[in-house]
């Protein structure tokens, strides 16, 4: 009768473990070679340590198996799992320190366009303005990236539903993430939730310089930085440490807003940062149940102070319980069809045809 590989696990069953169960119960056999009269196979044993205790079982089962009918040589080895290896630390990537020198504004490779969106104050929704014109911007076809600089309160990582911490292969190059087809890169990313940023300018500078410079962006048509509000180190450091290709500030119609609006666009303006135009956000109420509509932050004034400053109006946003939701669950209104989307895409659309985008 020919020797199978069968036959010689059958025999290898009557060959029991010192802690009880067998050599093929316990799946320590590999390897099984049957060639002619001659068998061959290794014993696998779970650690080293079992293994140095194993020549017993080692002899007992070549042995088992020389005794069948027509097997000649028979030769078995004893081997063991190895220590499991410890997997590779990740690269350590450090966030915030301060900046490198560099010899003038830069822009990082491939990228067109840096489009900065700004505003005098928070509160105005200028987040949820910057998340939703980047996914309106891609929807048209434009490689869109997203930079979150509101170090101190980056939202982003919210508004687009992305939360992890992004790779970096050797510790400098940063891989960003993508979501709604928009590259990201927010410091939220990097930060425990919850979490404060107690740092001082020149951190949020270096900061700021390592989102711009070390990101893999990849080619992008524009890249949207959503500036925190205000007047402060990182508007500084992107308008003069990058090359700009101008900004958008973000207002309500209510005169403080507007008075903030005025400190921002002076800025720019001090900057030398073309402000491409405003945005008036929460312009309106519509009234889901009657329809009628509510200036609840005033009416017109973002509108009046384009035409005073000679700055065009890019669009009028009415505030609007969709666009929260959809904030707060992580999916911009703008990936959806309905109005708030459209309005969206107008504006995107005009900025595409004005070549801005």
């Amino acid at each position: 009768m020919a020797v199978t590989k069968q036959i010689v696990m059958d025999a290898l069953t009557r060959v029991g473990m010192p802690d009880g169960g067998d050599l093929i119960s316990r799946d320590l056999i590999r390897a099984v070679q049957v060639q002619g009269n001659a068998v061959q196979f290794v014993i696998e044993a779970p650690t080293p340590e079992l293994a140095a205790k194993m020549e017993p079982v080692r002899a007992a089962a070549e042995a088992a198996v020389r005794s069948l009918e027509a097997v000649g040589d028979v030769r078995v080895a004893l081997t063991a799992h190895g220590p499991a290896k410890k997997p590779a630390a990740p690269p350590s990537l450090k966030i915030g320190g301060h900046p490198k020198p560099q010899d003038g504004p830069t822009k990082p490779t491939g990228v067109k366009r840096i489009l900065a969106i700004g505003s005098g104050k928070g509160g105005v929704g200028k987040s949820t303005v910057s998340s939703n014109l980047a996914v309106a911007l891609a929807k048209q076809g434009r490689k869109v990236g997203l930079l979150d600089a509101d170090i101190y309160g980056p939202s982003q990582p919210r508004m687009m539903g992305v939360n992890k911490r992004p790779a970096s292969p050797d510790g400098k190059t940063i891989i960003p993430l993508h979501a709604h087809g928009v590259t990201l890169m927010s410091i939220g990313f990097m930060m425990e939730e919850g979490k404060a940023v107690v740092w001082r300018g020149p951190m949020l500078m270096g900061a700021l310089q390592q989102m711009l410079g070390q990101v893999e962006w990849g080619e992008l048509d524009i890249l949207l930085v959503d500036l925190p509000p205000g007047t402060g180190d990182v508007q500084l450091t992107l308008c003069t440490k990058s090359e700009l290709s101008g900004a958008i500030v973000v207002s309500t119609p209510q005169d403080v807003a507007l008075i903030d609006a005025r400190k921002a666009l002076d800025m720019f303006a001090t900057l030398k940062t073309p402000v491409l135009g405003l945005i008036e956000n929460m312009s309106m109420f519509v009234c889901p149940d009657c329809g009628s509509e509510h200036q609840i932050f005033g009416q017109g004034g973002v509108t009046a102070e384009a035409e005073k400053m000679g700055i065009p109006l890019l669009g009028a946003l009415p505030i609007d319980l969709e666009t929260r939701l959809a904030g707060d669950g992580g999916t911009p209104v703008a990936v959806g069809d309905g109005p708030m989307a459209q309005a969206y895409a107008r504006i995107a659309d005009g900025l595409i045809k004005g070549g801005m985008a």
